[in-house]
């Protein structure tokens, strides 16, 4: 038990050194005059609506972590890899680490605040190729995570609904999901953006009444429970207990996706360089107090270790049945769901914002479709569209939820890694220095903090690789390591597009003033070797 309280007050000194270091960095550039210069530094038009407060930016990226979602939907698959200790150890553990990784992006979305994000500082830092495979990984990743967050909230909105739904219900009301979602995006930011803000308050009030309903029924274990190893399901002659464990870390990991929203809502949010990585950050360190005190609260409530277990994608709800039962329960459980179908519709809004970014400069097929802007509502439409349906796709197959969670894990947290690895490169060659630093910096922390995310990253990309991950394809047939499988198939098809379209087609964003940091690397900025195209205008993309 010392070491798991330990861990916990670890996690506590990150997250506040981490804050404190960066608010100083503000405060500095504050007293500077240090303004933000917006979109022109890049060569970019001002289309997307900038309308965005700072809590409206945190809310985005704290509704798409979503303690009520992640941590939900993926609290059976962990707690039967390793039982407890997943939850008192594997919690903290994971966002002290994914704390610096936060603190890393954060620090890029200061110094070039675009709705491109990633996919920007990529190019910038390490050329188009970099760019490109940084968008994709990245795109990849956000779709897999509004597939995983709206197939979980159909999931349980079914189950409430129908008791044990047929597939074709199940897939009715993830298509109903998807479509208001897709609506309420279309129609406008300003409404998105207040409901994010009804998310944001919505999360932190049901994750209070669920902790406070948990209190009152009275927890079943003493607190050392919490960190009880060797329990699990998952283990045999080949799988030891500590690596069940280590896979179980998916269900922290795969809700720590999709913070970098704040950074692809930059462009619509006011005073970005502040505000927006802001949000990045701040959406973790809350969603990790939050979400520890939830999951701490349910294991703890918890009767029937076994049958919580052994209920899968429903051991959540086992878990609450257990504690509560009843109509209470049904009611803490919609209440949940409802919490999800919040964290999609922010999950969208961002994956669209990344579409459109890319599309803007040509790196998809079709880019000058998914690239319009509806004119009415300034929105991204076609590409809110096509993010949605792809989602759809995603969820058509049986039995393959872990698989895709473990895919948006792996693709979004390479994207993550990207920029950060290339601008530790550029920071040991003299090439990046503080003048290139937003107000949002961690001064002289900044390379260490970036070399633990990146090697916290391919941890958990190697980890998640490997990961037992079964699925039956037939009655007879079962694909073993299918997330693997389907990660390699998914790499070599982005090399062949790499080859056969990208590596001569494709420019690169434009990079205006930031071309001069991208000759400091060491070589042409890559736009210098391709014709020179013209930005879009608002004539041109809107319908």
């Amino acid at each position: 038990m010392i070491w798991g309280v330990l861990l916990i007050a670890l996690m506590l000194v990150v997250m506040m050194g981490l804050g404190m270091k960066a608010n100083r960095g503000v405060a500095a550039s504050r007293n500077q005059g240090i303004v933000d210069t917006g979109l022109s530094a890049f060569g970019y038009k001002q289309e997307l609506l900038r309308d965005m407060g700072g809590f409206s930016n945190f809310a985005i990226s704290f509704s798409i972590i979503s303690v009520l979602t992640g941590a939900v939907t993926l609290y059976g698959f962990g707690f039967s890899q390793g039982g407890p200790a997943i939850m008192g150890l594997g919690w903290p553990l994971v966002t002290i680490f994914v704390l610096f990784v936060a603190a890393g992006l954060a620090e890029l979305t200061s110094a070039i605040p675009t709705s491109g994000a990633i996919y920007h500082w990529t190019s910038i830092l390490g050329g188009k190729s970099w760019g490109w495979f940084s968008a994709w990984f990245n795109m990849i990743g956000q779709v897999t995570v509004v597939a995983g967050i709206d197939f979980g909230c159909a999931g349980f909105a079914s189950s409430l609904l129908f008791g044990e739904p047929t597939k074709g219900q199940l897939l009715t009301v993830y298509g109903v999901i998807l479509l208001s979602h897709a609506l309420l995006n279309h129609v406008g930011i300003r409404l998105v953006a207040r409901l994010n803000n009804v998310s944001a308050i919505y999360h932190i009030v049901g994750v209070g009444v669920l902790i406070a309903a948990l209190i009152y029924f009275g927890p079943e274990q003493n607190v050392s429970y919490l960190f009880q190893t060797g329990f699990s399901t998952a283990t045999n002659s080949s799988t030891p207990y500590w690596f069940a464990f280590l896979v179980g870390l998916l269900q922290a990991q795969w809700t720590y996706t999709g913070y970098d929203a704040s950074a692809h809502t930059s462009e619509e949010t006011v005073d970005a360089k502040v505000r927006s990585p802001w949000g990045v950050y701040l959406s973790v360190a809350v969603s990790g107090v939050f979400g520890f005190l939830m999951i701490a609260m349910v294991t703890l409530s918890i009767t029937d270790a076994g049958a919580v277990a052994a209920a899968g994608g429903n051991g959540f709800i086992v878990a609450i049945e257990q504690a509560m039962g009843g109509t209470f329960g049904r009611v803490i459980l919609w209440m949940v769901t409802i919490a999800m179908w919040f964290c999609g519709l922010s999950s969208v809004t961002s994956i669209s914002r990344m579409i459109y970014a890319f599309s803007r400069d040509g790196g998809l097929p079709l880019s000058r479709v998914w690239n319009k802007v509806s004119a009415k509502f300034r929105t991204p439409a076609h590409a809110i569209w096509l993010s949605c349906f792809l989602a759809f796709l995603c969820g058509i197959a049986s039995n393959v939820y872990a698989i895709v969670t473990s895919l948006s894990v792996i693709s979004l947290y390479l994207s993550y890694g990207m920029p950060l690895l290339l601008k530790v490169y550029a920071q040991a060659r003299g090439v990046w220095t503080k003048e290139d630093n937003g107000p949002w910096s961690l001064g002289g922390w900044s390379t260490l903090v970036n070399l633990v995310a990146i090697l916290w990253i391919g941890f958990v990309t190697v980890l998640f690789v490997i990961s037992p991950s079964d699925v039956a394809v037939t009655s007879t047939y079962t694909l073993h390591h299918t997330t693997g499988l389907v990660f390699g198939a998914v790499f070599v098809v982005l090399l062949v597009m790499y080859g056969l379209f990208a590596r001569k087609k494709f420019a690169g964003p434009h990079l205006g003033t930031y071309a001069q940091l991208r000759s400091r690397m060491g070589r042409q900025a890559d736009s210098a070797a391709l014709p020179a195209r013209p930005i879009p205008t608002m004539s041109e993309t809107a319908e």
